[in-house]
């Protein structure tokens, strides 16, 4: 599967952005989907994921009650919705995805990923 983020941008502190990822493929709904991130001279970090039929959903701690994935197998398509975003928030994030993952958080588990889309949150 082809993975294409958008969404990113820049932010005040306290405010919201919504990251979409677009795949290509037929099999789009057998895929497990995430979200990690990378910031500025840190090592890339698990954000968020969610099964198949989207019955499964983890988070990091540092975004539980902040952010919300979902995904529509109609659109081919995972969303990110960030809220309450904080200057740490700043990150390139990337959409990733496998089929046989289960909820792993480890990024090196994810065999496609997209190109990244940056978000900039500002104090």
């Amino acid at each position: 599967v082809q993975l294409q983020a958008s969404g990113g941008g820049l932010v005040q502190a306290g405010g919201s952005l919504r990251l979409s990822c677009a795949a290509s493929g037929r099999t789009f709904s057998r895929y497990w989907l995430a979200w990690f991130r990378q910031a500025p001279g840190k090592e890339r970090e698990f954000v968020a994921s969610i099964s198949w039929s989207g019955g499964s959903i983890y988070y990091a701690d540092s975004v539980k009650g902040r952010f919300a994935i979902s995904r529509d197998n109609n659109k081919n398509a995972v969303y990110l919705q960030m809220n309450s975003l904080k200057p740490e928030d700043t990150a390139v994030y990337y959409c990733a995805a496998d089929v046989k993952v289960y909820g792993s958080v480890e990024g090196a588990d994810f065999g496609s990923w997209g190109q990244g889309t940056l978000v900039t949150v500002s104090s």
